[in-house]
Parts: C-alpha cells; structure tokens; sequence
C-alpha cells in the first residue's frame, strides 16, 4: 500500500468552509493538496490562504485538473450542484478513492433537516455516478470553525467512514487521523450512509442551541 503522507489529496469544493477546514489540517500535516472550484483563479487564491495558515504543498486548479492530478479526492460542493459535477468527472476520477461528505440537507424556519435523495443518499448517488471508483463517506460531522483554527490544537471528535472496499475506508481512517484529534472509525456499508448525513441536522440544532461546535465520540471501541 502506498504511505499515506505520500497521496496527493484533491478538495473539491476546497474554496469553502469544510473543504478548507480539511485541506488547512492536511496541508500542516504535510500532504500534497490541490484545491478544486469552477474558477481556477478562486481556486489559486484559496491555495494561497491555506499556504500562509499552515504552509505546505498546496495549489489550486478547476475541477476537472484537481481530480485528474489528485490520488485521493475529497467532495465538499453544495448539494445541489453534487450530481451534475460528479458524472463531469467521471473519466478523471476512474480507479480513484473519492471521499463525499456532502450533506443534502435543507433549512426553514423551524431550522435544519434531511432532505429526501432518491439514491438513497449523496454517496449512494456518488457510488452510481462514478461506477469505476472507490467511493466512501467521512467527515460529515466535523466542524469547519475548529478545522481552521489552527490555535485548537486537537480536534476531539471521531470520524464515521463508510464504504465497500475495505483498503479504501482504512485509507480515508488514516487520512482523518492526520488531524490530531480525530480517530477514524469504520461506519459500515455506504448503504448506511444516509443516516449519517441527516444526523448532520441535529448536530446543527445541537449547536445552535448551545452555542458551540459539537462532534461525535464513539465509545466502546
């Protein structure tokens, strides 16, 4: 297997808030990043703001060159743009291991919730779109504020990662416990991971009403 501090790890969606909370934590752990957006001039400015927060090894590029140079692909986009991106990006993500964390969630008055998918979920939708790659589920429910302060020295929280391909989830374990803090744990299948994005809304409510940044802990284990 190849060392994990050898991938080079792409983000899409790395202009906002969770794919750069992840793409600062990676690149002070020393991985190779490339920051994905449909602007490639976006995507340089955002490389450019990780490199003088934690340093490193990070540049920007559209989506379809971040996906075509990156080992490892993180998708962090807006739910409603998730569909159309991936089958894009079919071709360039072939025989890769691609990590979706969206959350297709909605929000009214009342505040946060799950929105139907007729998948099943957003990775379920990932796993059909790109039939050749290795698709799994992480880093849903992890704070994008404690990601980027690099002032909070360990992020306390476990991070569930689903999938059917058991090299590719101990892959994305390792990954997350690059970020000192975290503790990669295995979540079962993908087609579990609709659960795990609608619990999305009540960490939101959880945080809202307590005015702070919660996370998951698995104990047991």
């Amino acid at each position: 297997m190849t060392d994990i501090r050898d991938l080079t790890v792409g983000v899409l969606g790395g202009t906002g808030a969770q794919g750069k909370g992840l793409a600062i934590r990676w690149a002070k752990a020393g991985l190779k990043v490339i920051i994905g957006s449909r602007s490639a001039d976006r995507a340089d400015l955002a490389a450019k703001e990780i490199v003088e927060i934690a340093g490193g090894d990070v540049r920007g590029a559209d989506n379809s060159d971040c996906a075509a140079d990156s080992d490892v692909v993180l998708v962090a986009v807006p739910w409603d743009g998730h569909g159309d991106l991936l089958a894009s990006l079919r071709d360039q993500l072939a025989g890769k291991i691609v990590i979706d964390c969206v959350n297709p969630l909605g929000f009214d008055k009342q505040g946060p919730f799950a929105l139907p998918v007729a998948e099943g979920s957003a990775a379920q939708q990932a796993e059909i779109l790109l039939p050749e790659s290795k698709v799994t589920a992480a880093f849903h429910h992890v704070s994008a504020v404690l990601l980027a302060d690099l002032t909070v020295s360990e992020v306390d929280m476990d991070v569930l990662v689903l999938g059917d391909d058991r090299e590719a989830t101990d892959t994305v374990r390792e990954l997350a416990e690059l970020v000192p803090g975290f503790r990669g744990v295995y979540g079962g299948r993908l087609r579990n991971a609709h659960q795990v994005e609608a619990f999305t809304a009540n960490l939101i409510a959880v945080n809202r009403r307590y005015k702070t940044h919660a996370g998951l802990k698995i104990t047991g284990v």
